[in-house]
């Protein structure tokens, strides 16, 4: 007689599923709202269960369907006996009036149109008709309108119970006709305890703890996922899992090694840390798995800094628990998120690169760089203290021997030209200050006020006598176009009551002369001549402004503090230079690029603020017209 085979495996995820609430791990909200509606028979007609994937969304459906149709007792429980007819058939999903249907799967309106027409017919064998539908966020928009109203209504013998991972999917008129359940993750802790519990009940299995905080950290919550790995532990291991079986088979670095690559970054080690890199990577470690683990280290020595009680995890073996509180006494917190910032996205360089190793090995070399740079203040105060101590008496000088920077007796005057000044010739001196993080940002000191340049008053703006006046009525008339013009091409002759002069530079609109003696003429109300002439060598406005820039930035670059910061950062270049105290006020608040097409400076934004506002075609008696902007 033939012996009758052996039953077929069963994996760990499905021989031990919860059939109780009492068995179910990391839920006691849901366990808790579901007792009490039970004992008071306050049960929902349609449940919404959702939640990550692995944490126990079809297992609940399914207990709270046997609760519903249990026949241990007369009225629904909160504690299905599991034994019964109905209990073993909705277990082994073959109930008849328990149906599942798997929306991943049944997606269209043909599909509900058959629950819609079969809700209306008691339960053959149950207390209730269960309709539970897994993934439902993956229905059309034509199945989810269909079933609204039999949701929301229901046969008192029908019960509804979906289950979904995504719940943002889910339109908001099928979630307000249903009792909302999130199932949370379940923490390492819980995981580890209900692993441990499974290998005692197991034959022939051991696993030791480190290799089951392994594996609970890398389920991230999940039940399933870690009963999953369990089992392939078991395998790999023969029936015994290891903590060196589990991360040969997760492809994961040795966890010392990795806490000293992490203490060689922090150093800035890096022939050490590049060696270190190479023989986790020649032992089978995946250079993102590898930075991975690293910034994961980072993140729990960062914790246990700012809170030690929170790093004192179960999960983490006591050797790995008193390294991390080692660096976390060494390393400011300053550090660490600076390293927790460049291991996120030296992560995204490697994902992406053709060579994972070699852009891992590119983080090493950037993290290890920066790792024993000052903090801002800290550079900016050494700097200072150099500076001060290399010039005499204490004092930051120029080259030329000025204090503060400012331009030496020796030093060669400038013309007006050259200066940026169509005014008397004056001096401002130059300071260094921190701009945001600390990075060195040149700026002259306050100089002695600047004389005025004179304006036209009130009674004679409408008549410009010299060519400040003019510009400043074409200002003030906020004809942007004419303006820029007018500063960017004319250079400038005698200006006379309704007469004015001036040499156009290359480029200039040919017809600039007649448009503003039009505009002139419009605005002040007697005729204005305006005529090209050559001869006149006048500096451009353009060019007054980029010459005093010019200037600026050469005495910015000469000053001592500026050039210890060139020494120090080999490669770094002057960005910006600006007047902190209003030294340019005589220059007109316009910036020009080299192409002379940037119009407004956005350091001048108050001089020019509301230009553009109000600006409308005009027309005179000619059907003169300028082009809108």
């Amino acid at each position: 007689m033939t012996a009758a085979p052996d039953a077929p495996y069963t994996v760990l995820a499905r021989k031990y599923r919860p059939q109780t609430f009492s068995e179910l791990k990391g839920q006691e909200a849901l366990r808790k709202v579901l007792t009490n509606a039970f004992e008071r028979d306050r049960i929902a007609h349609a449940f919404m269960l959702t939640g990550v994937r692995g944490v126990g969304k079809t297992t609940t459906a399914r207990i709270i369907a046997k609760g519903l149709n249990c026949l241990g007792s007369d009225k629904p429980t909160i504690q299905p006996c599991g034994t019964c007819a109905n209990c073993v058939a909705i277990a082994e999903s073959r109930h008849v009036d328990v149906m599942e249907m798997d929306a991943a799967s049944r997606t269209g309106i043909d599909d509900i149109r058959e629950i819609i027409e079969s809700v209306r017919y008691r339960a053959s064998e149950a207390r209730y008709k269960v309709y539970i539908i897994d993934e439902v966020h993956m229905l059309s928009k034509n199945a989810f309108n269909g079933l609204l109203k039999t949701l929301e209504e229901p046969p008192p013998h029908v019960k509804f119970i979906l289950a979904t991972t995504d719940i943002h999917k889910v339109p908001v008129t099928v979630l307000s006709r249903c009792m909302r359940f999130d199932l949370r993750r379940v923490d390492a802790e819980t995981l580890v305890q209900h692993l441990t519990e499974i290998c005692d009940q197991e034959e022939n299995v051991e696993a030791e703890p480190a290799a089951l905080g392994i594996i609970a950290r890398v389920s991230e919550g999940s039940v399933r996922d870690s009963l999953s790995l369990l089992d392939q532990a078991i395998s790999h291991g023969a029936g015994v899992a290891s903590e060196q079986a589990v991360r040969d088979m997760l492809g994961l670095a040795e966890r010392g090694k990795l806490y000293e690559l992490f203490e060689q970054l922090m150093k800035g080690q890096a022939a050490a840390g590049l060696a270190t890199l190479q023989d986790l990577y020649v032992s089978g470690g995946d250079p993102v798995s590898l930075l991975r683990e690293v910034a994961e280290i980072c993140h729990f020595v960062s914790v246990a800094k700012v809170a030690p009680a929170h790093a004192d995890n179960p999960t983490t073996p006591p050797a790995e628990r008193e390294k991390a509180k080692q660096l976390a006494e060494a390393l400011p917190v300053r550090t660490l998120s600076r390293a927790w910032q460049m291991l996120l996205k030296g992560l995204e360089e490697t994902a992406r690169a053709p060579s994972a190793l070699a852009a891992a090995e590119m983080v090493i070399i950037r993290m290890t760089h920066v790792a024993d740079l000052p903090a801002p203040e800290e550079l900016m105060r050494r700097l200072s203290q150099e500076s001060g101590a290399s010039a005499p008496n204490g004092a930051g000088r120029a080259p030329g021997g000025a204090p503060n920077g400012g331009p030496s007796s020796a030093a060669p005057p400038t013309s007006p030209a050259a200066s940026g000044q169509r005014g008397p010739e004056g001096s401002s001196g130059l300071r260094v200050v921190a701009s945001g993080g600390g990075a060195a940002q040149a700026a002259p000191q306050p100089s002695p006020a600047p004389t005025p340049t004179p304006q036209p008053n009130a009674a004679t703006a409408s008549s410009p006598s010299d060519f400040d006046g003019l510009v400043a009525l074409i200002r003030a008339k906020r004809d942007a176009k004419l303006l820029v013009n007018v500063e960017s091409y004319v250079r400038p002759g005698p200006v006379q009551r309704g007469a004015f002069e001036f040499s156009p530079v290359e480029g200039a609109p040919p017809d600039l002369a007649a448009v503003l003696g039009q505009r002139l003429t419009l605005w002040t109300g007697s005729r204005w001549i305006v005529s090209i002439a050559d001869g006149h060598d006048a500096p451009t406005l353009a060019e007054i402004r980029r010459a005093k820039a010019e200037d600026l930035r050469a005495r910015a670059e000469a000053h001592p503090l500026v050039q210890a910061v060139m020494a120090t950062f080999p490669g770094a270049a002057l960005e910006t230079v600006r007047d902190l105290a209003g030294g340019a006020a005589d220059v007109p608040a316009l910036d020009y690029g080299d192409d002379s097409d940037s119009l407004l400076d956005e350091d001048d934004d108050d001089d020019v603020a509301g230009l553009w506002d109000g600006i409308e075609p005009v027309y005179d008696e000619d059907d003169i017209h300028r082009d809108p902007l």
